[in-house]
């Protein structure tokens, strides 16, 4: 390292005198250090995001194309530089850091296609004598600056499914990423200037969260896309005014396995959709439900599966669980207070580190805080169930409402849970951790409002304009 590295404000690159230490989550040591953007920085940030706009909302059609198009070759060619990025500033095993790079480039070709489906419409007015005459023209116009504040589990694609939907759209972009992962944030937003996209309509901000909320509550923004935890989300969207909010935050996933499911299939998937991440995913399996009349079978399924997994050093290929983001995110405190309470530890329940091990509880109680909470870590609890309904009813009993997940044969249970859960999206034969990147993806109640997914992103970053057209003649 010759320095800090600088952060970037509307194309240029800064450096400050404060500074931040970027440390891998497996042993500690320093990975780089960055420069921290301050509130002089933000100002220009964002009056060059103003100058920006007016170029990026005249920008053609097919030029915001070729940008992302370039945007998506420019992050293939630097996978394996990015990906191992992502490993050290996260902990996130070196597969998933991959599969994250993968997911990007896809996500970005996504938005570069969904650019070119900004459609209109044309209205009939003339429906009365009065408005004879009048016909109506509906367009999507960018809305202006976005500012898209990103996690750390996916520092890469969820940035990029804030980036490219902004780009597609034509607005310009400030990204304030996580103070834990700034770093694969600066390669984007280097990348995305190399990509042809104005400079001045272009910054990435690390900074501390206070500095941030200056940036949310100034009404020059016009668009807010956060991720995160849902006590900062729904904070920073009183705090934001009059300016649109999208919010994609947490969750306790359930997972509903019926008596006619292919039980290693979905033991298979749990085991994955609940300790991949080191089980730091908003949609990460986390409370599941088995039919009593399988519920022994499946739960030596999922047994036997976990304690294959392998916990260590997210460098080495062989891993499958690394470690959590740091020792204060690990569940300890929650996994205690449980077995207080009278539940089963049948699995894991330790820490060593940041490496805390793959748990299953059973015998817990919907009130607990392993239940009623996110625990954003390798935990879940297995609960028995008698009636399908009585289980649906379970998986709704909580603050939360991301995804959830069935296991079922019967096409009536799949449409039945579709009716009444309440999700953001119901996942049948797969757990609530499935995502693909062009779905709208967000939830309901405590889990935020709006959608992700590039062309839903889209609709969030654009408004409505309508010209009528009075023919007089």
């Amino acid at each position: 390292m010759t320095g800090p590295r600088p952060f970037l404000v509307g194309g240029e690159w800064r450096t400050s005198e404060t500074t931040l230490e970027v440390r891998f989550p497996y042993d500690d040591s320093l990975v780089d250090t960055v420069c921290l953007a301050g509130v002089v920085d933000l100002e220009d940030a964002v009056r060059s995001a103003q100058h920006g706009f007016s170029q990026t909302r005249k920008l053609p059609t097919h030029e915001r194309i070729h940008v992302l198009k370039r945007l998506a070759d420019l992050i293939e060619d630097r996978k394996d530089e990015v990906a191992a990025t992502i490993t050290l500033e996260t902990g996130k095993t070196i597969a998933m850091a991959r599969a994250e790079v993968e997911r990007a480039v896809e996500t970005i070709i996504l938005c570069a296609e969904e650019a070119g489906r900004i459609y209109g419409e044309v209205i009939p007015l003339d429906l009365s004598p009065a408005t004879a005459g009048r016909t109506g023209y509906l367009r999507r116009v960018p809305v202006g600056t976005v500012l898209a504040i990103t996690p750390f589990n996916f520092p890469f694609n969820l940035a990029c499914h804030k980036i490219g939907p902004a780009v597609a759209a034509g607005n310009a972009v400030i990204l304030k990423p996580s103070s834990k992962t700034p770093l694969s944030a600066l390669i984007l937003g280097e990348l995305l200037i190399e990509a042809g996209y104005p400079k001045n309509a272009v910054s990435v901000l690390p900074c501390t969260p206070g500095v941030a909320e200056w940036m949310v509550q100034d009404g020059r923004i016009a668009y807010l896309s956060f991720t995160g935890s849902p006590a900062v989300g729904w904070h920073l969207r009183e705090i934001a005014g009059r300016k649109k909010v999208g919010l994609e935050l947490g969750g306790n996933a359930a997972v509903i396995v019926d008596a006619d499911a292919d039980l290693p299939y979905a033991a298979e998937r749990i085991v994955q959709g609940g300790f991949s991440g080191a089980g730091q995913v908003c949609i990460s399996v986390q409370r599941v439900f088995l039919h009593r009349s399988v519920y022994a079978e499946c739960l030596e399924m999922v047994l036997e599966r976990t304690g294959a997994l392998r916990t260590g050093d997210p460098r080495d290929p062989a891993v499958d669980v690394g470690p959590m983001i740091s020792e204060e995110a690990a569940a300890e405190e929650k996994v205690r207070e449980a077995v207080s309470g009278g539940a089963t530890v049948l699995a894991g329940g330790t820490r060593a580190g940041t490496l805390f091990a793959p748990t299953i509880l059973a015998d817990t109680l919907p009130a607990m805080r392993v239940n009623a909470t996110e625990m954003f870590a390798p935990v879940i609890t297995v609960t028995p169930f008698d009636d399908f309904a009585t289980a649906l009813a379970a998986a709704n009993d909580s603050p939360f409402g991301l995804q959830t997940g069935i296991f079922t044969d019967r096409l009536e249970r799949a449409f039945h849970a579709f009716d009444e859960c309440e999700a953001g999206a119901l996942v049948v034969n797969d757990v609530p951790t499935f995502r693909a990147d062009a779905m709208p993806y967000g939830g309901v109640k405590a889990s935020g409002s709006g959608r992700e997914g590039p062309r839903y992103a889209i609709e969030e970053m654009t408004e409505p304009r309508l010209m009528v057209l009075n023919r007089r003649v």
